[in-house]
C-alpha cells in the first residue's frame, strides 16, 4: 500500500529528541520504536487510521518516550479502594499489615531462608508450619505459591491414579476462567462428577464404589466451598461430616478447598473456617493466604500429617514453593493472628460507618477544584 511508504523510519524515530536522550537502553528504545511502527502499520492496513494521520518521526518519538516512561515507572501503584469490595482481586486482594511489609523488606536481602543457627540445611517452612498447626488444629501444614496451586498439588498427589469425586453442584469457576474440572484434568486426575447441579445425595457417592473388583473408582473425594455464589430453592448436598464418614469407610482422603482461608472473627459467622473443616472430618484443607487470612498471595495445605507428607514428597511441591519475601509476610501475618492482633482487613470489616463517611468527605475535599462533580452515596459493601 502506498500509505505504508509514509511511515517514519526506525532510525529517524530514534534520532528524535525525546528518544535520543531517554534513559532506556538503546536496545529497548529500538524495540519500542519498532513496536510503535508495527502498530501504525496494522492500523493503516485495517483502516483504523487514515493515511493522513501518520505522525511525524518527532511526534512518534515523543509518544514512545512517554510509553517508555510508563513502562519503567515503579509498579504496581498504590490506589484507593473505593469499590465497596474489600478483597478486590484487581486491587491486590488483602492489604498487608505493616509488620508483614517490614518482614518482606528484611527477607529481600540475604536471609536464613533454609539454614539453622548451626549452619545446617533447614526447611523454609520451619517457622510457618507450627503456627499453621497451632492456629488451625492441623497435624501438619504445607505452603505453596497460591491457592489454586495448593488445590492442584493436593489433587495431583492424592487424587491419582483413580481421580477425584466432586459434586456437580461444586464444579465452580473461581475467576479468570479457572475451573475446578480443568484443574483436575491438568493434574492428571480423572474427575468423577457426582449427582446433579442442584441436588447430590450420599447414594450418588456410594454408587461410585459399588462396582466389580478391579473396576475404576476414585482415589479421593473432593469438597469445594462455593465462595462466590450460592444455591437456593430445590437443592440438596451431602454435609461435609457425612462425606468425611463415607471417605473414612472407604479408606480415602477427603480434600476440602475452602478458598477464602478464614481463621475466624471478625470474619462473618457464615464463612467457614479452616478449623471447622478439619473438625468436620476433612483430611486436607486448601485455601489462599491473601483473602480472609489477610496475608500475601500463598496457597495453604493443612491437615493430616500423612497426607501432607505425600504432597510434600511430590515433585510439584518444589515447583510451586513460596518465595522468601512472601514466606516472610505470611509468617508475620500468622504471628499477628497468634497474638490476637487486628490486621488491615479486619480493620476494614469492623470500621464504623462514621469513619467511612469522614474518609469519603476527605476524598471529596481533595478533589475540589478539579472540575469534577463528586457526591457521597451510601452503598452495600462485600468481602
Amino acid at each position: 500500500m502506498s500509505a505504508l511508504r509514509g511511515l517514519p523510519r526506525v532510525d529517524h524515530v530514534l534520532a528524535g529528541e525525546a528518544l535520543r536522550a531517554h534513559a532506556a537502553l538503546p536496545s529497548l528504545r529500538r524495540w519500542a520504536a519498532r513496536e510503535a511502527i508495527s502498530r501504525l502499520r496494522l492500523e493503516l492496513r485495517s483502516g483504523a487510521r487514515p493515511p493522513d494521520a501518520i505522525p511525524s518521526a518527532d511526534v512518534l518519538a515523543a509518544d514512545i518516550a512517554r510509553e517508555l516512561d510508563a513502562l519503567l515507572a515503579p509498579g504496581p501503584r498504590p490506589v484507593i479502594n473505593a469499590t465497596g469490595v474489600l478483597l478486590h482481586t484487581n486491587l491486590g486482594r488483602a492489604p498487608l499489615a505493616p509488620a508483614a511489609i517490614e518482614a518482606m523488606v528484611a527477607a529481600a536481602g540475604v536471609c536464613d531462608l533454609e539454614i539453622d543457627d548451626l549452619g545446617r540445611r533447614g526447611s523454609r517452612l520451619a517457622r510457618v508450619r507450627p503456627l499453621l498447626a497451632a492456629l488451625t488444629g492441623a497435624e501438619d501444614a504445607l505452603v505453596v505459591n497460591n491457592g489454586a496451586a495448593a488445590l492442584l498439588l493436593a489433587c495431583t498427589a492424592l487424587g491419582t491414579p483413580g481421580g477425584v469425586a466432586l459434586s456437580r453442584g461444586q464444579l465452580v469457576e473461581i475467576g479468570d476462567r479457572f475451573r475446578v474440572a480443568e484443574m483436575a484434568a491438568a493434574a492428571g486426575a480423572r474427575l468423577w462428577e457426582v449427582g446433579s447441579t442442584n441436588r447430590t445425595h450420599e447414594g450418588d457417592y456410594t454408587r461410585l464404589f459399588d462396582v466389580p473388583e478391579g473396576a475404576p473408582r476414585p482415589s479421593a473425594l473432593l469438597w469445594v466451598h462455593r465462595s462466590n455464589f450460592t444455591q437456593a430453592g430445590f437443592v440438596a448436598e451431602v454435609p461435609l461430616p457425612a462425606l468425611a464418614s463415607l471417605a473414612r469407610a472407604r479408606g480415602l482422603p477427603l480434600l476440602a478447598d475452602l478458598g477464602s482461608g478464614s481463621l475466624g472473627p471478625p470474619i462473618p459467622d457464615d464463612e467457614p473456617t479452616i478449623q471447622a473443616y478439619l473438625e468436620a472430618g476433612a483430611g486436607l484443607v486448601t485455601c489462599s493466604g491473601d483473602k480472609l487470612l489477610g496475608g500475601p498471595q500463598a496457597g495453604i495445605l493443612a491437615g493430616d500429617a500423612a497426607l501432607i507428607a505425600r504432597c510434600k514428597a511430590h515433585p510439584l511441591a518444589r515447583a510451586l514453593r513460596l518465595d522468601k519475601t512472601s514466606l516472610a509476610a505470611l509468617h508475620a501475618t500468622l504471628a499477628a493472628h497468634a497474638r490476637g492482633e487486628a490486621l488491615p482487613l479486619h480493620a476494614m470489616i469492623t470500621c464504623p460507618i462514621e469513619h467511612l463517611k469522614a474518609r469519603a468527605a476527605a476524598v471529596v475535599a481533595a478533589l475540589t477544584g478539579l472540575n469534577r462533580q463528586v457526591k457521597i452515596d451510601a452503598s452495600a459493601a462485600t468481602l
